[in-house]
């Protein structure tokens, strides 16, 4: 794995995006953000969860007017996340007309292609980035394929159409995008706000042209650029098509802050594109946010469901702990933890890791050696298998990631 990249930091509310800061995981409510208390409720499930940085919708008057009761709400349930603004259209109307809005959000997003057309687009975009100088806040520059500035597009269609060797379409559509982002970035720079102030996005729903735009962006700038498959998709295909889309481009120290946009399942709650975020980030070693749980896939030595039930019981657990851990066991989202299904790999698979169980397979003597810090800790036998792993879990737990809380104090 190559090292980061190095960009410019700009501060998103108290949480530094670039520089030599870990990955950012961030999200964004589906709520309508007029319903201060349904969007509040959002917020803190999603900050909950992981996400560093909330954006939400700021579409028009009563969103805007909800923002600080919003942020009243947060406060009283000791919620401290970043909110930003996304706005597109009427952004240079909704930022003068509610001052405290534009005071309370951490960053602005602004779509380049959604500011007004002709004359009044520089003039559109020009108030924001005034807003965003007087109250001291960054700007994400996000440009999006299904929403291009027409005028760029158009121009360097024009421009490609006269070549000697006209390139195809998308990889005009490409240059454009990248062409809309760093001159509204020149533009924003030349009207005062800071260099360090501006992050960049440019999202398409193609993993290969993802890589593409990036891999230009990140040769031609350094400021802080925001990694996100936009319109992913829903369940397996959205995680698959994100997972393969932004892991070639951290692996190449591109990126620094990421969004997994996940289409939730009617009903389901927001939290999984933060979740799935985190698990990328973390099963490629940039940063770590939860013990892991190695289990085997089963297979015809295999046939009882326990170590099924086992790993995701374990795993539930863990998820549902960690809130609680990180403040009292220092350490503890490093921890690795196997539930394995039989003799092939199960010994092995729990002696690499800090705890581990290794239970019986078809045919197997009905017993589970339990390994710790890679030596036999014990032996399980019984009806209680998995309740008595569980209580080594927690005493493992307790024991090792306690002392150091203590060390530390």
């Amino acid at each position: 794995m190559t090292s980061r990249r190095r960009t410019v930091t700009a501060w998103v509310g108290h949480v530094p995006v670039g520089g030599d800061h870990p990955v950012v995981v961030q999200s964004m409510t589906n709520t309508d953000t007029a319903d201060a208390e349904g969007t509040a409720l959002q917020v803190a499930q999603l900050a909950r969860a992981g996400s560093e940085v909330v954006r939400v919708t700021v579409n028009n008057r009563a969103a805007a007017a909800a923002i600080p009761e919003i942020a009243l709400r947060l406060r009283d349930v000791g919620v401290d996340v970043p909110l930003v603004g996304d706005f597109h259209y009427n952004g240079h109307i909704l930022l003068r007309e509610f001052p405290e809005t534009a005071a309370l959000l951490a960053k602005y997003r602004i779509n380049p292609g959604n500011v007004g057309a002709g004359a009044h687009h520089d003039r559109n975009f020009a108030t924001m980035i005034e807003v965003a100088i007087e109250h001291g806040k960054p700007v994400r520059i996000g440009v999006n394929w299904g929403s291009l500035d027409q005028a760029v597009l158009a121009r360097m269609m024009d421009e490609n159409a006269r070549s000697a060797s006209p390139r195809g379409g998308t990889d005009v559509m490409i240059d454009a995008m990248i062409v809309s982002a760093l001159e509204s970035a020149e533009y924003a720079e030349s009207l005062g706000l800071p260099h360090d102030r501006i992050l960049i996005s440019a999202k398409v729903s193609s993993a290969p042209e993802l890589w593409q735009v990036y891999r230009k962006l990140a040769a031609r700038c350094d400021y802080p650029l925001h990694l996100g498959l936009t319109e992913a998709g829903m369940g397996m295909k959205g995680i698959v098509a994100s997972s393969a889309a932004l892991a070639p481009l951290l692996l190449e120290g591109i990126g620094d802050t990421i969004r997994v946009s996940l289409t939730p399942e009617p009903g389901a709650p927001r939290k999984l594109e933060v979740e799935v975020a985190q698990q990328i980030l973390q099963s490629m070693g940039l940063r770590q946010f939860l013990p892991q749980v190695t289990a085997c896939p089963g297979c015809g030595r295999t046939t009882s469901t326990v170590f099924q039930e086992l790993a995701q019981k374990i795993q539930g657990y863990i998820r549902d702990q960690m809130p609680e851990w990180k403040g009292r066991y220092p350490g503890v989202e490093a921890m690795q933890v196997a539930v394995m299904g039989c003799v092939v790999n199960g010994p092995g698979e729990s002696k690499h890791a800090n705890i581990g169980i290794s239970l019986p397979g078809t045919g197997e003597e009905p017993r589970a050696p339990v390994y710790q810090d890679g030596k036999l800790l014990t032996t399980l036998k019984g009806p209680r298998i998995a309740e008595d792993f569980q209580e080594l879990l927690e005493a493992y737990v307790e024991r090792t990631y306690g002392q150091r809380a203590v060390e530390g104090a």
